[in-house]
């Protein structure tokens, strides 16, 4: 199981946003570089970058603040948001992303995502974004007419190494995550699953590790670290205590 620290980037600060709104985003950090190495000192493993006027751009916008973030930091981290071509995936990889998540290319161009994971053994993820049950695109601004399952299940068998599942109505208002949704697509599908959207408490990291949630690689925190709610060291030892890490 992997806690991953968020970092929302939105004209090279640290921001978060509530429910994907690009109106509503609260600056946490003036340096993304020196809040990721914060979380490295905490402890995290892993980090969890999301370029986010990439993602309505359709191309990288924070490339400099994700460069400081890989210079400052010795975790891996995983980068979505913007990443919709196979120059674009190549290029982040060999500048020493571990891992690219493909989004709104998923929908649009599945094609990409098995290529890339066929090149790239283990370092393509696919996030899916759903409102309402129904994937989001283009940086939430759209939804289409595909379920979650039905995204997930189109690259099954493409070598895609996880799914980062966000439920948008949760996502920044600490609503808790949706573990009903999150469970049921990591039942439908033989990718790893991790969870997104909503972390709100310590209770959620001890929800996570109950055995009805054992299909769940991991889960993406945001607004409760930086608000405070979650105390890292307890979040993380608890995880450590109940069988440490499983790779996503």
């Amino acid at each position: 199981m992997i806690l991953f620290p968020a970092i929302d980037l939105k004209g090279g600060q640290c921001v978060r946003l509530v429910r994907g709104d690009m109106a509503q985003a609260t600056v946490f950090n003036d340096s993304p570089a020196a809040q990721a190495k914060i979380f490295e000192t905490q402890g995290f493993e892993y980090l969890h970058i999301v370029d986010l006027d990439g993602a309505f751009a359709g191309k990288p916008v924070n490339a400099e603040a994700v460069s400081s973030i890989l210079t400052a930091c010795k975790i891996p981290l995983q980068l979505g948001g913007g990443i919709r071509d196979m120059a674009t995936i190549e290029r982040w990889l060999a500048r020493g992303v571990a891992r690219v998540i493909i989004g709104t290319a998923a929908v649009r161009d599945p094609d990409l995502v098995r290529e890339a994971a066929r090149k790239h053994p283990g370092r393509v993820a696919v996030g899916i974004d759903a409102r309402d049950g129904l994937v989001a695109v283009e940086g939430w601004a759209e939804v289409s007419t595909l379920s979650a399952a039905e995204l997930g299940k189109r690259f099954e068998d493409a070598g895609v190494a996880a799914i980062v599942y966000t439920d948008i109505s949760r996502d920044g208002v600490l609503a808790g995550l949706n573990f009903d949704a999150t469970v049921a697509l990591a039942e439908a599908v033989r990718i790893p699953v991790i969870a997104s959207g909503g972390f709100a408490s310590i209770e959620d990291v001890k929800e996570l590790l109950k055995p009805e949630r054992a299909k769940l690689a991991g889960a993406i925190a945001g607004r409760a670290l930086y608000d405070g709610r979650i105390d890292p060291r307890e979040a993380l030892a608890l995880i450590k205590a109940a069988g440490g890490r499983k790779d996503a």
